[in-house]
């Protein structure tokens, strides 16, 4: 069974086309984003998660970019809870602790079918280029509603907002490929679903 999936969004705030593949042996990611630093966040997620990953964005970044941030990451919850649709064979719970630099940031991830978000540490303001640090919370926290995950993320410490976000993003990178490798048969929970 292939685990991948591909969505379409568009209203008349933003466009997007994600797609993404669990499973690809491919070192293929394609982001393009109307916020560089986005983009390379995005970027980071795909190469350092192992996911096949294509995501285009266009939107209404003359207003904000709060609506593509947080639209993408609908999209890529949407993307992984179909991909994992019966959620067969999978680890379930992931956990990463990623050091950069000057920041250690830990995630742990559980796609359980029930959406929780926790984020603690995390009071950055202002920009990091054009991006607005803010909007982290706002990705994630769409995103784990979107995936109906658990996620968790503690900033233990750190002092560079460019480091603290990007490890934000490889752990959670991290934590959602040791969820969804495949490492048993039928599906992780006493109650026979998820």
């Amino acid at each position: 069974m292939t685990r991948n999936a591909h969505i379409e969004r568009k209203t008349r705030e933003t466009s997007i086309n994600l797609q993404l593949d669990l499973d690809s042996t491919l070192d293929d990611a394609t982001i393009e984003t109307p916020i560089g630093f986005f983009t390379h966040m995005l970027e980071a997620f795909a190469r350092h998660s192992g996911f096949s990953v294509s995501i285009r964005v266009a939107g209404d970044t003359h207003v904000d970019d709060h609506h593509s941030v947080e639209d993408t990451g609908i999209c890529l919850g949407q993307c992984l809870s179909k991909a994992i649709a019966d959620k067969n064979q999978i680890a379930r719970f992931g956990s990463a602790l990623i050091p950069m630099d000057d920041a250690l940031v830990e995630v742990a991830v559980d796609f359980c079918g029930r959406s929780a978000f926790i984020i603690n540490g995390y009071s950055i303001t202002g920009k990091v280029g054009s991006f607005d640090a803010e909007l982290v919370p706002e990705f994630f926290q769409a995103l784990s509603q979107s995936a109906a995950m658990n996620l968790h993320i503690n900033v233990r410490y750190g002092n560079n907002k460019h480091h603290i976000i990007e490890a934000i993003f490889k752990a959670f990178a991290h934590a959602c490929r040791q969820a969804l490798t495949r490492n048993r048969e039928g599906i992780l929970s006493t109650k026979g679903v998820l």
